[in-house]
């Protein structure tokens, strides 16, 4: 195995692992088991636990961010889009009832490490510029600049909501039922 071949299975197995149990459950000991590799190659790559979770949360808002804007390149409809953004999280779920990496690192906010908290606090932002974007597209003689904001951060925090209240059932259904409740009250259009 190459050493790009190593990082990419640390870091997949990484992201694999803080979507299941969180930063707090993130072990290089555990990491090298589920790589076949030496716990010692871990801190080669990532020399603290810090560094590994900060890489984590960066690529997972770079990723997420490249497949929102491919949606909204594509020609897509806003609505669309939007239906297609909730349906990651939703995905997320159907992965072994797994959360989104960034929701679940920003509940464990006191704990993280200062470079791991900046990186979640990035995904919370680009998720609601995103959603702004999507949501301009709708309507752009309608709401201010600030309420189009506003809208969009509370969209972010309702499928994060939907989607801890779903994992906690261990049950997709009730993600759905929540996120269609959002679509009939309005604040998902």
């Amino acid at each position: 195995m190459t050493g790009h071949e190593t990082k990419e299975k640390i870091m997949e197995a990484g992201r694999l692992t803080v979507q299941a149990h969180g930063y707090m459950g993130l072990s290089f000991r555990e990491l090298a088991k589920d790589v076949g590799i030496k716990t010692a190659s871990i801190h080669y790559y990532f020399p603290t636990k810090g560094a590994l979770g900060g890489a984590l949360a960066e690529r997972y808002t770079r990723d997420f961010s490249d497949y929102l804007e491919g949606l909204l390149e594509s020609g897509l409809d806003p609505t669309t889009c939007i239906a297609k953004y909730t349906d990651v999280f939703r995905n997320t779920l159907l992965n072994e009832n797994r959360m989104c990496l960034g929701g679940i690192m920003a509940a464990e906010h006191e704990e993280l490490p200062v470079e791991v908290q900046v990186e979640v606090v990035k995904f919370s932002e680009m998720n609601a510029r995103w959603l702004a974007k999507a949501l301009s597209r709708l309507d752009s003689d309608g709401p201010t600049s600030e309420d189009i904001t506003n809208r969009a951060l509370a969209i972010f925090a309702a499928i994060q909501g939907a989607q801890l209240v779903a994992r906690g059932r261990d049950d997709v259904s009730a993600y759905d039922r929540i996120v269609s409740a959002y679509r009939t009250t309005g604040l998902l259009p």
